[in-house]
C-alpha cells in the first residue's frame, strides 16, 4: 500500500480554519447590524447574502473568476500592480469557501441573535452600559451555543467544499490540493483504494463534527 500523502488533509484544514476564522466575524456583525435595518432593506440585504446557500457551488465559482481571473475587474489590477495572482493558488481556495459558508454563520448567528431576549440589554443600558459592552458581556455569552453550533458547521462545509473550489483553485498536488479534488482525481485515474481512502479520512472528520455539534446543542437545551 502507497504512503498517504498529507498535503490534501493540511490545505483542506488550512483552507478552513483561515476561512471559518474570518467568517465568525463577518458573520457575527453582519447579522447583528442588518438585524437593524429597515424591514424592506432587511429582506433585500438578506436575500443577497443568503444567495450562495442555494446557488450551485459551481455557479458561485464561475463568479468568482469573473471577477478574479487575471483579466477581470479585481484579478488584473491587483496582478499588475502587485503581482498577486487570486486564481489557482490555495488562497484562492480561501476566498471561495468563504463565499460558500458565509450564509451559514449569519443565518445561525442571526436566528441566535432574534432568540436573544431584548429585556437583558434593556436593563444593562439603564445602568449607564455601552453597547459594545453588552454585546460582548451579554448578548454574545447568551447566544454563544448557537454561534458556536453555526462556526463548527461553518468549519465543516469548509472542509468538504468542491464545487468552487476546484473552480478557482484548480487541482495541483502538494500546491492545491485538497480532500474533495483529491477524491475527484483519484476517481477519475480509477485509484479506488486512494480515493477509498480518502473519504474514510473524511468522514471521520465529519463525524466528530456533527458529534460536537450534537454536544453544543444539548448544551444549549
Amino acid at each position: 500500500m502507497t504512503k498517504l500523502d498529507l498535503f490534501p488533509l493540511w490545505n483542506s484544514l488550512r483552507i478552513a480554519l483561515i476561512s471559518t476564522v474570518i467568517i465568525f466575524f463577518a458573520g457575527i456583525c453582519a447579522a447583528y447590524y442588518i438585524a437593524k435595518l429597515p424591514p424592506v432593506i432587511k429582506g433585500v440585504t438578506d436575500a443577497i447574502l443568503t444567495l450562495p446557500l442555494v446557488l450551485p457551488p459551481t455557479v458561485v465559482g464561475y463568479l468568482l473568476l469573473r471577477l478574479l481571473g487575471p483579466n477581470r475587474v479585481i484579478g488584473k489590477p491587483l496582478l499588475a500592480l502587485f503581482g498577486v495572482k487570486l486564481t489557482m493558488t490555495w488562497w484562492s481556495a480561501v476566498f471561495a469557501t468563504m463565499v460558500i459558508i458565509f450564509p451559514l454563520m449569519y443565518r445561525t448567528a442571526r436566528g441566535a441573535f432574534e432568540s436573544f431576549d431584548r429585556t437583558l440589554a434593556y436593563s444593562a443600558q439603564t445602568l449607564g452600559l455601552s453597547n459594545t459592552w453588552i454585546f460582548w458581556h451579554i448578548r454574545m455569552p447568551v447566544c454563544r451555543q448557537g454561534i458556536m453550533a453555526g462556526t463548527v458547521l461553518a468549519f465543516a462545509r469548509a472542509l468538504g467544499e468542491y464545487g468552487a473550489t476546484s473552480m478557482i483553485a484548480g487541482y495541483t498536488p502538494g500546491r492545491t490540493a485538497t480532500i474533495s479534488t483529491t477524491v475527484y482525481q483519484l476517481w477519475r485515474t480509477n485509484d479506488d483504494a486512494a480515493a477509498f481512502r480518502w473519504v474514510l479520512v473524511n468522514l471521520a472528520i465529519s463525524a466528530v463534527v456533527l458529534i460536537a455539534v450534537n454536544m453544543l446543542e444539548r448544551k444549549k437545551a
